[in-house]
């Protein structure tokens, strides 16, 4: 690959990564939800709105430890957006939910990343798509494997 397209791509990425989280904090963190952080949003997306999660599912779909998630869990359950609970089948295995507060802020967080989508894929032809699909499964794989 040519250097300047080297450059231009990095640029473009970094650029990129930036704006969206400007934009979904802008987006994302309103008045309703002012009393949290776009990581706390990232946090309630991972928890979701299916079955309850335990503490380790979610650490590991935010790539992060047990203990650090479990400062962000406090303040989630203090502001109303979670509830802990013990698994009835091993007491070990704290359980979390969320409440129609955090319901709330998971559909409004899902929204706005429904309207990204939209807007990035927006007259795009059906090469154009997979050629997308491609390039950003390529850089996830990047991404992976520098987590382990």
């Amino acid at each position: 690959m040519a250097k300047k397209h080297t450059a231009a791509l990095n640029v473009l990425l970094v650029n990129l990564f930036n704006k969206v989280m400007d934009a979904e904090s802008k987006a994302v963190i309103t008045e309703e939800f002012r009393d949290i952080t776009n990581n706390d949003m990232h946090i309630i997306e991972a928890i979701g709105i299916s079955d309850p999660q335990n503490m380790s599912a979610i650490a590991a779909k935010l790539y992060v430890t047990v203990g650090t998630l479990t400062v962000n869990m406090n303040n989630l359950e203090k502001k109303g957006y979670i509830v802990r609970n013990r698994s009835t089948e091993d007491k070990r295995v704290v359980l979390v939910t969320l409440t129609e507060k955090g319901r709330k802020a998971f559909f409004h967080h899902r929204d706005f990343h429904k309207a990204m989508i939209h807007a990035a894929v927006r007259g795009l032809e059906q090469d154009e798509m997979e050629a997308l699909m491609n390039c950003l499964t390529k850089l996830d794989a990047f991404f992976e494997s520098k987590q382990n």
